[in-house]
């Protein structure tokens, strides 16, 4: 018998394991007001998004590390 794998860490980047610093994760977490999530602000190519596991599609924030990553490649 298989299990399913356990549903990824929404303050995981779902590509590289780091932490996201996802503000909207932490306000929820904390209970405490954030400023606006840096991602807000950020581009995010289809390349890059199709790297996501589908189990994480939607699930868990890239990590700006990973995103200027992936930037720089552009």
């Amino acid at each position: 018998m298989t299990r399913d794998p356990s549903p990824p860490d929404p303050c995981r980047c779902p590509l590289c394991g780091g932490d996201n610093r996802c503000a909207m994760e932490i306000e929820r977490e904390t209970g405490q007001p954030q400023a606006p999530c840096w991602c807000l602000s950020a581009t995010f190519t289809a390349e890059l998004l199709a790297r996501v596991p589908p189990a994480a599609r939607g699930q868990a924030c890239i990590c700006a590390a990973c995103a200027a990553a992936a930037h720089k490649r552009g």
